[in-house]
């Protein structure tokens, strides 16, 4: 298998509207590192997939027949953790984005973004950033962090992995830690990943919120 294949992102899509769906796959196809495995018309079935194809990430309109997105994607981190969630939505309702933040989305973009933005959003959470504006993303982690969370049992991070963790919370890149730090970016997303497995979960958005609620970040850190 060459490296090209190995390095592919499985992408599943949800949408209700076929022809929504054949133009992103048209979109995504052409990127030669993604591949869409799997399509889903509502979110019982989005779920359903999920737990089959194992995607790396989930691109899902919010509003799904059968089983809203915040459900869907509750389901899909519960079943499938390392899969990261992006949200389509029409709009920024702070509640809503409150709630898919805490359901385990790895972030959302509009549907109004041009062709490119979806791309690099995707690449952005599949890297386990939170695609989100940055100073909306502050707050609702801030709120975010009062909501209950799935919390694993055990796991044991590294004290680096520590540092690591308390930066993404500000919102920092993984090119800004890593000068802020001295590493390399890709020592940083090796971190990052390191710091995924062991939480079990898809971005860092999840990784900041279990910390928040276990005390090893604190809100007065994010400022």
């Amino acid at each position: 298998m060459s490296r090209e294949t190995r390095e592919r992102t499985r992408i599943l899509l949800a949408d209700d509207h076929h022809m929504v769906r054949q133009g992103i796959r048209q979109l995504l196809e052409r990127e030669v590192d993604f591949e869409v495995v799997g399509e889903a018309d509502n979110g019982l079935e989005a779920v359903r997939l999920a737990s089959e194809l194992k995607p790396d990430v989930v691109v899902m309109e919010a509003r799904m027949p059968k089983l809203d997105g915040v459900e869907a994607t509750r389901r899909v981190k519960a079943e499938h953790p390392q899969a990261a969630v992006l949200i389509l939505t029409s709009s920024e309702e702070e509640e809503y984005i409150i709630g898919l933040v805490a359901a385990g989305a790895g972030g959302y973009l509009l549907k109004s973004a041009y062709g490119e933005e979806l791309v690099q959003a995707i690449r952005s959470v599949r890297a386990g950033e939170f695609v989100c504006n940055v100073a909306l993303a502050q707050k609702l982690l801030k709120r975010a962090a009062h909501l209950p969370v799935l919390v694993n049992a055990a796991e044991h991070l590294t004290q680096r992995e520590i540092e690591v963790l308390k930066l993404a919370a500000k919102g920092m890149s993984n090119r800004d830690i890593a000068g802020y730090l001295g590493l390399t970016e890709r020592t940083v997303k090796g971190h990052l990943m390191n710091i995924f497995d062991k939480m079990s979960v898809g971005s860092r958005t999840e990784a900041v919120l279990q910390a928040l609620k276990r005390g090893w970040v604190s809100l007065e850190d994010q400022e």
